[in-house]
Parts: C-alpha cells; sequence; structure tokens
C-alpha cells in the first residue's frame, strides 16, 4: 500500500493518513537534524501498516532518536512527560508557576483566596508590577482530552467573585485583574470563543499559535524532570514526590540528585548532562 494511502489512528480514535512531513517537522523541533530525521523517517516507515496508533509511530521514533541523541529524545518525549508528571496536579500546578516565575511574577501556589461571596481554592495566583493573575490549571494525564467549553465557564464565575473581593481592596485602582485556564492539551473551538469574547485568558498545549504553552517551555529551557530519559519512571516518581518538578532544578543544585538517588557517577554524569542540555534557553523572544 503506498505511503500515502496509510491510515494512522489517533489518540481520539479518529483515522488519518500518516504524513511523513509532520513526523519530520515535529522531530526537527525537537533538535533532530537532517540526517537524524531522514533516518527516523525511513526506518519508521518500514515499519508502518494500516491502523498503525500514533502511540506506536511515537515509540518507535524516541527509540530511533534515543540511539543518537538522549536529548533530543528528550525533547521529543516533552508533551507525554508532561501527562507523566503525575495524577494529583500539584506538580503540573508548580509547573505553570516557575515558567511565570522565569518571566518576573511572583508566585504562590494552591492558595485559598477570598471572594465576594465565598473562599476559592486556586492552583496559582501570580503578580507582576500592577497585574494579578487568578490562574486554574486542568491537568490531563491521558492523550486526546479536550478542555471544552464548560472549563472556562465554571472558571471565569470563580474569577469574578474573586476579582470583585480584590478590587475593594485595590487602593490605587491602577491594577488589572486576569483570569487565567492553563492546560498540558487543547481547547475545544467553543472554549477558545466563550474565553475570548469574556477576556479570560487561555493556555493550551498548542495555543495561542505564538507563546503556547509547548513554546514557553521550549523557548525557556523549563523541561520537566519526566523528560529525562537517563532516569527511570521510579527514579523520575522519587524526585515529583519530593517536588522536585523541572530538570533546571537539579541543574541547580545537583546534591539533590545525589541526596536523592542511588546514581553510579557514571549514571550521574549522564542524567545531569541531559538535564543541562534540555535546560538551555533558546534565543529570547
Amino acid at each position: 500500500m503506498p505511503q500515502n494511502q496509510i491510515l494512522i489512528t489517533k489518540a481520539s480514535g479518529e483515522k488519518a493518513p500518516f504524513s511523513a512531513e509532520k513526523l519530520r517537522i515535529s522531530l526537527h523541533r525537537s533538535g533532530a537534524t537532517d540526517e537524524q530525521a531522514e533516518r527516523v523517517i525511513d526506518e519508521l516507515t518500514k515499519k508502518l501498516y494500516s491502523g498503525i496508533t500514533t502511540k506506536k509511530i511515537y515509540h518507535i521514533a524516541f527509540r530511533l532518536l534515543k540511539e543518537t541523541s538522549r536529548h533530543i529524545a528528550a525533547k521529543y518525549h516533552l508533551k507525554r512527560a508532561i501527562m507523566e508528571l503525575g495524577p494529583s496536579g500539584y506538580p503540573f500546578e508548580k509547573f505553570i508557576g516557575e515558567i511565570l516565575r522565569l518571566q518576573g511574577f511572583s508566585v504562590q501556589v494552591g492558595q485559598i483566596v477570598q471572594g465576594h461571596c465565598v473562599e476559592h481554592e486556586v492552583d496559582v495566583v501570580a503578580m507582576k508590577d500592577n497585574l494579578q493573575l487568578m490562574i486554574e490549571c486542568k491537568y490531563h494525564n491521558q492523550p486526546g482530552v479536550v478542555c471544552d467549553v464548560k472549563v472556562p465557564l465554571y472558571i471565569q464565575s470563580r474569577f469574578k467573585d474573586v476579582e470583585a473581593e480584590w478590587m475593594k481592596s485595590d487602593r490605587s485602582g491602577k491594577k488589572i485583574f486576569e483570569g487565567w485556564v492553563v492546560t498540558n492539551t487543547r481547547f475545544s473551538s467553543s472554549a477558545v470563543q466563550y474565553g475570548t469574547c469574556v477576556g479570560l485568558k487561555l493556555l493550551g498545549w498548542d495555543y495561542p499559535g505564538k507563546w503556547s504553552l509547548k513554546d514557553q517551555i521550549e523557548t525557556l529551557g523549563l523541561y520537566p524532570i519526566t523528560c529525562l530519559t537517563a532516569l527511570t519512571k521510579a527514579e523520575k516518581e522519587q524526585l515529583l514526590n519530593k517536588k522536585i518538578v523541572l530538570c533546571r532544578e537539579i541543574v541547580e543544585n545537583e546534591k539533590l540528585l545525589r541526596q536523592m538517588l542511588s546514581l553510579t557517577p557514571l549514571r550521574l554524569d549522564t542524567v545531569m548532562k541531559e538535564a543541562r542540555e534540555l535546560s538551555e534557553k533558546v534565543v529570547a523572544r
């Protein structure tokens, strides 16, 4: 069967033609050279069959990348790595807080905030100059999940209650208050339409088109430790249980890794090298 007629199965169950070009773009975005990308595509094409899942395609490409470059494979693993942050959602909240902190915000995670009518448990409160944000994080650990309009509808009502109280305490009258919804997946078109209409800020895996969650992680070098190919799943869970979420955290304090994990000197060097490569910032925007 010709390559362009091979149908693959997405996480949602939808069928679509296999696109070597889409895979090539994804590999290049992860930092793969032309040679590396073409090798992956050539090898993967030999293993294609009608109905193959995107998950299977990903695993083949990931394994092939890992053979030549751990940190490129780690970047390619980013979307799934975020879904491996754990069921509680807290590591994702901390992760979002760190993205904002690196952009100059003061950040508090997991706060009880008084609204005009009731108290609210808020995932992230962030402040910078006259801007104050109330951020709710909608974390999903399964692919194919879409954040639909019910989420921003609910969060907008909570934000308006909190905003009313914040406005009462703003003696200068100069502060700007914003409600945000952040998700590691995608927003439905109706969720985007509603958020745009009411002024609720939405940040998703690929939304907005520029400076999406994916863009910010890659540009700022804020990769989660679940990206690391040199650590086992159990070792990553140990770090997450100690609230170590970012590769940058172990780069800045190698002692943390030595204290928490029993790694041989060779493995420690391998992990630290990969973490440093992932934590490098791209050209600032």
